[in-house]
């Protein structure tokens, strides 16, 4: 199978190349398209795997930048049903035949496709975004899928608005009031807690930590939470091409990475390193002060702001942990050491991000004293007091007692 890829830049959509899949097994290669090399202002797609430079690159699995604007978990199962209900007729061999099922509109980031210069932009959008006062018929397609009750027109409903961004909680793209695209995540039947409430409570904490956010809010539907997130890849109509942190530094499968060698790609592929920098060891201390543990890489994102330069995301995917449901380590280890992820270590790292032992305090202070106020900032939200509770071992631990004692 031969792929046009297209990437949107500058408010125009160029060519950039072509990918190339076998007809047996996951291998894969690409080549820049000759017009996309010629420009002044090319860049890489993917500056590890597909560095910018002609002949094919070679690959045994599909491309990085390429898998982050497929499908996650939910998503792949929305296709498959799909399959399974003649909603789709071709069915997924490979993973780019998953990233060519999601729809055009919707997609993650600045990368389309099509088959041939005559043809749509694939998938073929299926019609409008549904608006944000559509959540409840959402949720309830949402809900016939992970019930085994879902008919075709649900699957055609979810199935081109399903997003890349957020593991296997059901989902959707919605547009809101003023347009802007955004992406709402619904409950899933054998949720334990409100998991939509404890993710909007992370990103108020977050911002109020000085940690960068995409704008959020906690939407009470059919008397669940749904938690609805406006998408920063996209401003307007205009696309901005995304890459998570995972595709930034070529990770291969099992290799989790760390804090400490994502500074060093911020460093090298960076567009305002040292903010960047601060930015990043904020995110670590955060994370484990709140037990955000589902930290992997691909839940960091990069966002090109010059040609071939990379900026930190606004932080997405912030989900605080009870410690009962803590059965392991955060997913991103602080450093190569893989020591214990406590303040100390992430302290001890402060000077591969460019960051003094004061200044370190000091940020460690700004986001000890955010997280402090983490049930007066719930009850701000409006969030249920059994909710809060639900969640208390996840912002009052040993790690929150060490970072008072360090700060």
């Amino acid at each position: 199978m031969n792929i046009e890829v297209h990437v949107e830049w500058e408010d125009a959509t160029h060519l950039a190349g072509r990918v190339h899949t076998a007809d047996r097994g996951p291998a894969v290669s690409f080549e820049y398209a000759p017009e996309w090399l010629a420009r002044a202002d090319a860049f890489a797609i993917d500056p590890t795997a597909l560095p910018l430079h002609p002949g094919p690159h070679h690959a045994p699995a599909l491309f990085g930048a390429l898998q982050d604007c497929g499908p996650d978990r939910w998503g792949r199962m929305l296709i498959e049903r799909a399959v399974r209900k003649h909603v789709l007729q071709r069915k997924p061999y490979q993973d780019l035949d998953y990233v060519l099922a999601l729809d055009d509109a919707s997609r993650i980031g600045a990368l389309r496709f099509r088959a041939d210069a005559a043809g749509p932009f694939l998938a073929a959008s299926g019609g409008k975004i549904p608006p944000v006062v559509q959540l409840s018929a959402l949720l309830n397609a949402a809900d016939a899928v992970h019930g085994e009750t879902e008919t075709a027109q649900d699957l055609r409903y979810l199935l081109g608005q399903g997003s890349p961004l957020g593991g296997a909680r059901p989902k959707s793209a919605v547009a809101l009031p003023d347009g802007r695209l955004a992406i709402a995540k619904f409950p899933k039947p054998d949720d334990t807690r409100d998991i939509a409430a404890g993710e909007i409570l992370a990103l108020t904490i977050a911002q109020k930590a000085g940690i960068q956010v995409p704008g959020h809010q906690l939407v009470v539907v059919e008397g669940d939470g749904v938690s609805v997130i406006t998408r920063f890849d996209r401003v307007g109509a205009r696309r901005i091409p995304f890459l998570s942190a995972n595709s930034l530094l070529g990770l291969p499968q099992g290799d989790s990475g760390s804090y400490t060698r994502l500074a060093d790609g911020v460093r090298q592929f960076g567009h305002d390193t040292a903010s960047d920098l601060l930015e990043l060891w904020r995110r670590l201390v955060y994370s484990l002060l709140v037990s955000n543990y589902d930290d992997h890489l691909r839940n960091h994102g990069f966002l090109m702001r010059q040609p071939g330069r990379w900026a930190l995301s606004p932080a997405y995917d912030l989900n605080p942990v009870p410690e009962i449901d803590r059965a392991r380590m955060p997913e991103t280890p602080i450093s190569e050491e893989r020591d214990e992820p406590t303040i100390a270590a992430a302290l001890a790292v402060a000077p591969r991000f460019g960051i003094s032992a004061a200044t370190a305090k000091t940020m460690l202070r700004e986001v000890l004293a955010a997280v402090s106020g983490w049930r007066t900032i719930g009850k701000q939200l409006r969030i249920k007091a059994k909710t809060l509770d639900a969640y208390a071992t996840a912002f009052e631990h040993p790690l929150l007692d060490e970072a008072r004692e360090l700060a």
